[in-house]
């Protein structure tokens, strides 16, 4: 076998939903004869409960979606025991792509620490194969981690973790932040994985003078080509390198040198070699960046939203089969997304719109779709005719009893000089 490709690929977030299945194809087609041998690594999720699921949930999205069979590297405690430590070891040497991803940094680096993982991780990078760190695992990438849950969750004030310092030897002394747009909080920032930007500029300041900020956003990749030297950006956001409050944006479509990244970390203007798409418009300063400057990138609430429009529509004309695609559409976008592991709550989000708009329809069938005059028309236009015969033979008692037997079933008449009009009045029930 030739000698494989070295790539490293950092996920934002997003890493086992849709928009990232192009990405995951796209490296597995460079890795030589199928089936790649390829393994998911537990570690970062390893402490929870429902660990199990995730990994499940995993393979299945590697399988269903991306189109590759996934082995489990399965390295959840450093205190397991020797052969489960040693299948996982012997299977991540044996991969040629290692993927891993949510769950906590800093549970991640007191596993791995003192194993062979790290060096096995580097040794992908350095003689080759591909490694893809996602989400949590991304944060270990760089010199400096940012311990989230201890942060965000628990209160601490910020500090850095040493991290696994891989990409350090490839040239970019970094700290890695995914979900570096995220927008999760509502009311509170919780871009820059949580932090927020005051907690971020705080962990800034303590960053040596070579060290800068790789911000990764969320449902977005950057890719390293370490063979080429080349740094790709694809996926629905973009990549920020900052530096002491400065701020340079990569949008998607970006292709730098690895070189570039470090230049403009240190104020040089970015060459870009491949131009990005005319929506991304090229790397841009973002010296202010603010949520409602550039709006964070959610692509399930964005379909859900839009699904509901169609729904809402299909409801105001009366048009049931398009209500019923729309509903068959959510679903099938719900099912695309299930098997994402990142632990937001967009797909309950989605459900929840999918219960109401199956009841909507419900009430939809109990009342009908149709016009409720066209319903009546025939049989109110039969009593016009009797009325305007009564009336033709000036028997107005008769003609007065018809028009009030209407209005008691919810029937207004309008007498003009062009005729008599109706309608049906919507604060009464019709009979």
């Amino acid at each position: 076998m030739t000698a494989l490709p070295r790539i490293l690929a950092i996920m934002g977030s997003g890493e086992t939903t849709p928009t990232m299945a192009r990405v995951h194809r796209s490296i597995l087609d460079r890795l030589g004869e199928t089936p790649v041998p390829a393994v998911v690594l537990d570690t970062p999720y390893g402490f929870q409960e429902n660990a199990d699921d995730i990994t499940d949930r995993a393979l299945d999205y590697f399988r269903s979606t991306v189109g590759a069979q996934f082995s489990v590297a399965s390295f959840r405690s450093a205190d397991a025991d020797l052969l489960t430590r040693e299948t996982a070891l012997a299977r991540i040497r044996d991969a040629r792509l290692v993927f891993t991803g949510p769950g906590s940094p800093s549970y991640a680096l007191r596993q791995w620490a003192g194993s062979e993982i790290p060096r096995l991780l580097g040794d992908k990078l350095a003689r080759g194969g591909a490694v893809t760190m996602a989400s949590a695992a991304a944060l270990t990438l760089g010199r400096y981690t940012v311990p989230v849950y201890e942060i965000y969750k628990v209160g601490e004030a910020p500090y850095w973790l040493d991290g696994l310092d891989l990409l350090t030897p490839l040239g970019l002394p970094v700290a890695v932040v995914p979900h570096y747009d995220n927008a999760e909080g509502g009311t509170h920032d919780t871009r820059f994985c949580y932090l927020g930007q005051r907690r971020l500029e705080v962990l800034e300041s303590q960053l040596p003078e070579e060290v800068f900020i790789l911000g990764v956003d969320g449902h977005t990749a950057l890719v390293l080509d370490l063979d080429a030297g080349s740094a790709s950006v694809l996926g629905l956001g973009g990549v920020t390198v900052r530096k002491e409050g400065r701020s340079t944006v990569f949008p998607t479509g970006s292709e730098v040198s690895i070189g570039d990244l470090v230049s403009t970390a240190r104020g040089a203007a970015p060459d870009v070699l491949a131009a990005p798409t005319a929506r991304s418009g090229g790397a841009a300063s973002a010296d202010a960046r603010v949520p409602t400057a550039t709006p964070p990138v959610n692509p399930l609430r964005d379909e859900v939203a839009r699904l509901e429009g169609v729904f809402s529509s299909s409801l105001d004309e009366c048009d049931a089969p398009s209500a019923v695609r729309a509903i068959l559409a959510l679903e099938e976008t719900i099912q695309s997304w299930s098997r994402d592991t990142d632990q937001s709550d967009a797909l309950a989000t989605a459900r929840a719109a999918l219960r109401a708009a199956i009841v909507c329809l419900g009430e939809m069938a109990a009342t009908g779709t149709g016009d409720p005059a066209d319903m009546v028309r025939p049989f109110v236009d039969a009593l016009l005719a009797e009325r305007l015969r009564a009336r033709a033979s000036r028997d107005w008692a008769a003609a007065d009893a018809i028009r009030d037997r209407l209005l008691a079933a919810g029937i207004e008449l309008h007498d003009t000089p062009d005729g008599t009009t109706w309608e049906l009045r919507p604060t009464a029930p019709v009979n």
